[in-house]
């Protein structure tokens, strides 16, 4: 497994293990005991998606010395504030049984934010937090942040897949600092991306399927992925991307692919904006 160096100087694995609509405690408790044991040491959670305990009860299982993991989770909307997000972060920490999280992320750049990031600066520079960073904040808002807060993000997870590349959005976050790390790296299934003929024909040059191919081409580009899976055969194909290299030429095939729009979100719509604000993840 590669690392790459974040922009405080911890390291961070440059494949995780995602656990996105894995709610089922005793299934996502699994999926984390087998994942670390195929390999995975970034684990990714989100107090949205309700399963940080079970992540927590993987973490304690699992035989592997904390040192060696890299915990994140996320603050949601309905915390987005100053008090909202001290609170946010005592709850993940008891929830995960951690003493400290490695990476910190607003989930959605909504409610207030910057007050949310403050609160998260304390808890970095109290050493609660190993890094702190964002998700979903396209340029023009990460743009904003940079230019306001004391720390620079570390990561801003966005959704990056080769029918979403987002090469602008990378060059500024290069300028910045900020480590890119891509959600849905397999695009939600959409495009027939298990299936599809480009990948397909590249990935028969290297003994690899067509997922191997889409996750190699985001980490050559530098970006974290974060593929998720319940079945343990589907981790152990997800993390054995490190045995080969796209050529040049094959990266340029899949550029093509772009079509420069997400087709699972749409954070221009004011009613999803209305939905991520009304989805409440405690009382």
């Amino acid at each position: 497994m590669e690392t790459v160096k974040l922009n405080n100087g911890i390291e961070m694995p440059l494949e995780g293990f995602g656990v996105f609509q894995v709610p089922d405690p005793a299934v996502c408790e699994q999926a984390v005991l087998d994942a670390i044991a195929t390999g995975y040491r970034l684990i990714d959670t989100a107090a949205a998606y309700m399963n940080e305990e079970a992540v927590g009860k993987a973490i304690a299982k699992c035989g592997v010395p904390r040192e060696e993991l890299f915990i994140t989770t996320k603050l949601w909307v309905q915390d987005a504030s100053y008090e909202g997000a001290k609170a946010a972060i005592e709850t993940s920490l008891n929830k995960l049984g951690l003493d400290y999280i490695d990476l910190y992320l607003i989930h959605q750049p909504m409610g207030d934010y910057i007050g949310a990031y403050r609160a998260m600066e304390e808890a970095y520079k109290a050493g609660k937090l190993r890094a702190i960073g964002v998700c979903n904040c396209y340029p023009q808002i990460l743009t904003d942040i940079c230019e306001t807060v004391d720390v620079i993000p570390a990561v801003n997870q966005v959704e990056l897949h080769p029918f979403f590349q987002q090469e602008n959005a990378l060059a500024l976050m290069k300028e910045y600092g900020v480590q890119p790390e891509a959600w849905g790296p397999f695009a939600e299934g959409n495009h027939g991306i298990f299936t599809h003929p480009v990948l397909t024909k590249i990935g028969e040059k290297y003994g690899k399927s067509a997922a191997q191919v889409a996750l190699r081409w985001n980490v050559q580009r530098g970006v974290i992925v974060i593929p998720k899976s319940v079945h343990k055969e589907r981790m152990e194909q997800n993390i054995d991307i490190w045995d080969f290299q796209l050529s040049d030429a094959d990266m340029a095939e899949i550029a093509k692919l772009d079509i420069g729009h997400s087709e699972i979100v749409d954070h221009y719509d004011p009613k999803f904006v209305q939905m991520l604000h009304q989805l409440k993840v405690h009382e």
